[in-house]
């Protein structure tokens, strides 16, 4: 699987460097819909970019969303401050008068809660870019490139695939789809193999591995030397039916057996980065030649991948 991958997540990549254009219409219903559910996620580097210079009108607009999501989200965080600050004080008193395992424990809990609240508040106001910030796990969104009537188009995506004419409830059914293993995808990903391909531009990629000892570790791989990475990835346009529904574009990550360096960490899976120079052919698949789809998959690039053991 693919756990979580750091992704190059400004759209404008794409457009200075591949020739693409922004679908205006599906950032716009992101950021309206991001607006108006506070468990959306979206990377901070997906948006850095219409908060700091904002081009055309539409953008400035898509800015003004963000920045009204960004005032709520200091209220939460604030209010959530005042509270966690309320029980740390009543935990401190606690300990005062006896200095119990209960109330120790309790002290410990609101202090690491006020902490946390207070790096989400200096997060939110910051407006320098981490690496962290171009992170994504699944449920997260990402700028993914298609092809849409012969055009090089950037749409604003969830990572975890839910394919069209399947129920709302597939996403739970089927927790794992934010990847699609390359030998299904002419079985479990035939609706979409074929028929709607994606890029996503990626720098590193991160999975939980088990090691001899029984415990997890997460284990960030990235190409040596670095580049930025062409994935391939299978998307769907999943259309809603029912009243309270909401369109949906997702997609999945196409994965395969691993190198030598990364099954040696005891990892069993690796993404698929397409070669620059077979990007339309991708994007612009036939179902009626998939054996054509197979080979740009099997010529893909060949990094080798350094790993590093990371906190989250």
């Amino acid at each position: 699987m693919c756990y979580s991958a750091q992704i190059e997540a400004d759209y404008r990549r794409f457009v200075h460097e591949y020739g693409a254009i922004m679908s205006l219409d599906d950032f716009t219903r992101m950021v309206v819909e991001y607006f108006a559910n506070p468990k959306m996620r979206v990377p901070r580097a997906m948006t850095a970019h219409f908060l700091e210079s904002p081009e055309t009108d539409e953008e400035k607009k898509i800015a003004e969303v963000i920045r009204a999501r960004m005032a709520a989200d200091e209220v939460a965080l604030l209010q959530q401050l005042a509270e966690q600050r309320e029980r740390k004080a009543k935990a401190e008193a606690a300990v005062a008068r006896k200095a119990t395992k209960t109330a120790t424990e309790e002290l410990r809990k609101a202090s690491n809660k006020v902490a946390w609240v207070e790096g989400k508040l200096e997060e939110l106001k910051s407006t320098d870019l981490a690496p962290r910030d171009s992170r994504i796990f699944p449920g997260w969104y990402a700028p993914v490139m298609v092809m849409e009537n012969g055009r090089r188009i950037v749409k604003p995506m969830r990572y975890h695939c839910r394919p069209a004419g399947k129920p709302a409830f597939y996403d739970t059914q089927y927790p794992g789809t934010y990847c699609a293993r390359r030998d299904n995808l002419r079985g479990f990903w035939k609706g979409q193999y074929g028929h709607t391909h994606g890029l996503i531009l990626v720098d590193a990629f991160y999975e939980q591995v088990k090691q001899p000892d029984g415990t997890n570790v997460v284990l960030e791989f990235r190409p040596d030397p670095p580049q930025t990475l062409l994935v391939a990835c299978v998307w769907s346009h999943w259309r809603a039916t029912k009243p309270g529904e909401k369109d949906l574009l997702s997609f999945a990550i196409i994965t395969e057996d691993p190198p030598p360096e990364i099954a040696a960490t005891g990892h069993d899976r690796v993404l698929i980065p397409i070669k620059p120079e077979n990007i339309d052919a991708w994007l612009n698949p036939e179902a009626r030649d998939l054996d054509a789809s197979e080979a740009i998959l099997e010529d893909k690039l060949r990094p080798y991948y350094a790993h590093r053991q990371v906190t989250t």
